[in-house]
């Protein structure tokens, strides 16, 4: 597989992730009545553990999960960072806004991107993120607007920490790009980990239902497991900016799954946000296919 064939593969992969991370928030309704930090723990745990079973035998899955300390102390702060600081955004300021902030970071995966020595963001990439993020804040206000009220602070920076800790683990990755997929097993155990010492300190544990579990299972062998893989590979060889674009499908497919569901009505907000998700990532896919190849 040449050059060209692996970049292209890896940003399907990134893609894939995308697609399944949209499935978060319909598997969140499901959970709402569990602690948050208890979801993180039991579904980072399923993650990890179905990530240990991607090499072919048990030395070679122990491989696998190996790198160096750098790269596994940025998996584990960004994914345990992002997700803590998103749950403590959600406590402390409208869930509206709240939203719009933390969305900011695939537009700023592109800005970024345009640091590293290898990758040139076009402006039609810029143009492309931004159009998507015009669809996520249309059909997020649909209905009264934004208001950003400073009473709220503590909640916008924690949703604004939320997604610069994401977009700079997502460029930053791919510093680390000859350490396998597989390796963000470990580093999900310990999110696990962290997060149920976080929950047994701060929180109150639920059992779950059995339809809860089987909810947390799929929540870890999806969203978690395979996406964070996924993602992982999308980043260090992919095409960066082109994911970052396509990153605002996530919200506009989690709508349109919350829609079929029954769990949200219908408006023509949704409509003009796919369609200028669409737009945006025709744009952002076609001008990396005109451009010409990057050292």
């Amino acid at each position: 597989m040449n050059s060209d064939q692996t970049t292209r593969m890896a940003t399907l992969s990134g893609a894939m992730a995308i697609l399944l991370w949209s499935s978060l928030a319909l598997m969140t309704v499901f959970t709402a009545a569990l602690p948050p930090f208890q979801v993180l723990a039991i579904s980072f745990a399923v993650g990890g553990i179905t990530s240990m079973f991607a090499g072919s035998h048990a030395v070679g899955r122990l491989r696998g999960m190996q790198q160096p300390w750098p790269g596994f102390v940025l998996s584990v702060a960004a994914l345990y960072g992002y997700h803590a600081l998103y749950f403590i955004a959600f406590r402390n300021a409208p869930a509206v806004e709240v939203n719009l902030v933390n969305y900011l970071w695939p537009l700023l995966i592109v800005v970024f991107a345009a640091f590293l020595p290898a990758v040139r963001p076009q402006p039609a990439q810029f143009a492309g993120t931004a159009l998507g993020l015009a669809g996520v804040g249309i059909m997020l206000g649909h209905d009264r607007g934004f208001s950003f009220d400073s009473s709220y602070w503590v909640g916008y920076l924690a949703a604004l920490g939320a997604a610069l800790t994401w977009s700079t683990y997502s460029v930053l990755n791919r510093r680390f790009r000859d350490v396998p997929s597989s390796a963000i097993g470990g580093a999900c155990l310990t999110v696990a980990l962290l997060a149920g010492i976080t929950h047994l300190t701060f929180e109150s544990t639920i059992s779950p239902t059995a339809g809860q579990w089987l909810v947390l299972i799929l929540m870890g062998l999806g969203p978690v497991g395979i996406a964070f893989r996924l993602w992982d590979r999308g980043t260090k060889h992919g095409e960066i900016a082109v994911l970052g674009t396509l990153s605002y499908a996530a919200p506009l497919l989690s709508t349109l799954l919350l829609l079929l569901s029954g769990a949200v009505s219908a408006h023509w907000s949704q409509a003009v946000a796919v369609i200028l998700l669409m737009i945006g990532a025709w744009i952002s896919v076609r001008t990396q296919g005109s451009r010409p190849p990057t050292r």
